[in-house]
């Protein structure tokens, strides 16, 4: 049975994007069907990373009721190099399109929670993929909500900067504990040495009490990702990376959730 993975943030700048298509990645490296789909109307950024210019549909399109999901995926499983399946919903990057989707109002954000929840039976049990993740946007949007409400599991993805650890606590405090779903923390750009007895006392005095969920991985900040600033997918690039060995660890982990 498939699942569904609602990929969420406080802020932008945490990295949350960077989960989203090399986990989707990662499956599909592993010989599993996985289908991203960008969730982020107001920032759209999957079809830069992915480098994809000619598109028949726009995931917007679907949201809108103009076509089937199938037209709103592109088949990128050359990625995975035969072993798996890749389908990836894009987001409309045009500036009309971003402030359309910006006045959405309420009647059409739940028509659109409707098309979100039918995924389960086109993407997961007809079109039989393993797993459907939403790349959401950050913060408190209705097309977050819309996905966290759809998903089975939802990871929420933080660094320890005072701002977004307070933020984050917030928005879990104030939103979350109004869902009954599988919510697990990823701390990542984490500085300290969690390997050494001080690391691990450092990151619990800088987190306090602030996350009561538990805590999925803690993952270091890696310069060479940084600095490479989205050009290429590590998981696809790098297999060898130290995190794209954590990405293959937590795949394990989510298949066990």
């Amino acid at each position: 049975m498939g699942k569904i993975i609602a990929i969420h943030s406080y802020k932008g700048g945490t990295g949350k994007t960077l989960f989203s298509v090399n986990l989707a990645t990662t499956f599909a490296l592993k010989g599993k069907k996985a289908c991203l789909l960008d969730m982020d109307f107001r920032a759209p950024s999957l079809h830069a990373i992915f480098k994809v210019n000619n598109v028949e549909c726009w995931l917007n399109d679907y949201l809108n009721g103009t076509c089937t999901i199938q037209k709103a995926l592109v088949d990128l499983s050359e990625i995975s190099g035969g072993k798996g399946k890749l389908l990836v919903g894009l987001a409309n990057p045009s500036t009309e399109a971003i402030r359309d989707m910006s006045a959405k109002d309420r009647k059409w954000e739940m028509r659109a929670l409707g098309r979100l929840l039918s995924l389960r039976n086109s993407v997961l049990d007809e079109m039989g993929m393993d797993y459907l993740i939403f790349d959401t946007s950050p913060g408190l949007q209705y097309s977050s909500i819309n996905a966290i409400v759809s998903a089975d599991l939802v990871f929420v993805i933080s660094t320890i900067d005072a701002s977004d650890v307070q933020g984050t606590k917030r928005m879990l405090c104030e939103l979350y504990d109004l869902f009954e779903k599988k919510t697990y923390i990823i701390l990542n750009k984490v500085l300290m040495d969690i390997s050494s007895k001080r690391g691990k006392e450092e990151l619990s005095e800088r987190l306090g009490n602030t996350h009561t969920l538990p805590i999925f991985e803690i993952v270091p900040c890696f310069c060479d990702i940084l600095k490479a600033g989205g050009t290429y997918i590590v998981a696809k690039e790098k297999p060898q990376h130290f995190f794209s060995k954590m990405l293959c660890h937590m795949t394990e982990k989510i298949n066990h959730l």
